[in-house]
């Protein structure tokens, strides 16, 4: 006699599948932010990335998250500007629309856009002028956006203040991550370090009535910049700072552009992911 299927216990015959808006798609995007790394508890440390979407009809911002850079094989990693092909799939814990999860080794690179002229084809119609407004839309429905290209009207200062180190939370975090042993990697595991200094910009969008916005810099360049000028002094590492992230990238001949998102645990606060700064066809004196 045949073995009769239980009333509670699923039928093998039938298969079980994700609603279709959960699975992973393939998708072609370009690179456009990778932010600075993070202690993490599951993955040692994770970069945030932002990209555009140019599937035509899936046009606009997503964010990639988690990704281990460090972590990942030569043949997955990629740069900003770089235009990819992956598979990714709505996050389920995170319910900013943007958001979602890549899978990693279906990732390749088609090309790289050089100039500004290339990269402002793809970002130009993405631009908007009000940071109020976005504000104003995540107060109303914190599932609002989350990710956008602002062009600032008036960039008035660059804050820098010393990073005072990890917490003791994220310093566990990065302790257990390289004390675990991975038969698949080729070398010991190392910890990540913290940067000396933190940053933010302060400015006025063109919302009439604005009132400023102070917004850290998550930007993995800043990072990077400092890893490059590690042996000078503070004042030193300072002035390489403001000589890059003020003097070069916001300067009156260029068209500064921020790439803000904000954060999943508080969805009004937004933070400067990285930096547009194309050529000014006209420039104009900073205030």
């Amino acid at each position: 006699m045949s073995e009769q299927f239980s009333l509670f216990r699923p039928d093998p015959e039938v298969v079980r599948s994700e609603p279709p808006e959960n699975r992973f798609q393939r998708m072609r995007v370009l690179i456009t932010v990778k932010t600075a790394p993070n202690p993490s508890e599951t993955y040692g440390e994770t970069v945030c990335v932002a990209a555009l979407r140019l599937d035509l009809d899936h046009l606009g911002w997503i964010r990639l998250y988690p990704i281990n850079y460090r972590a990942l094989e030569s043949n997955s990693q990629f740069r900003k500007y770089d235009i990819v092909t992956l598979e990714a799939k709505p996050r389920t814990k995170d319910p900013r629309v943007e958001s979602r999860q890549p899978r990693l080794d279906s990732l390749k690179t088609e090309n790289h856009l050089t100039s500004w002229e290339k990269r402002m084809a793809y970002l130009d119609d993405h631009v908007e002028d009000s940071m109020c407004d976005l504000l104003s839309a995540v107060r109303d429905q914190p599932a609002a956006r989350s990710l956008a290209a602002v062009r600032p009207k008036e960039i008035l200062d660059l804050i820098i203040e010393p990073h005072l180190g990890w917490n003791p939370a994220d310093q566990r975090k990065i302790e257990q991550y390289v004390a675990q042993l991975d038969l698949f990697e080729s070398g010991p595991r190392t910890a990540l370090q913290a940067p000396r200094f933190k940053a933010w910009y302060r400015y006025r969008c063109h919302s009439s009535g604005c009132n400023t916005h102070r917004q850290g810099i998550y930007d993995w360049e800043l990072v990077a910049l400092q890893r490059n000028v590690h042996a000078r002094d503070d004042e030193g590492v300072r002035e390489a700072i403001r000589e890059k992230f003020l003097d070069l990238m916001c300067a009156p001949k260029r068209d500064t552009i921020f790439y803000v998102g904000n954060q999943l645990a508080h969805p009004q606060s937004f933070m400067v992911l990285g930096v547009v700064y194309p050529q000014r066809i006209k420039p104009v004196r900073r205030g």
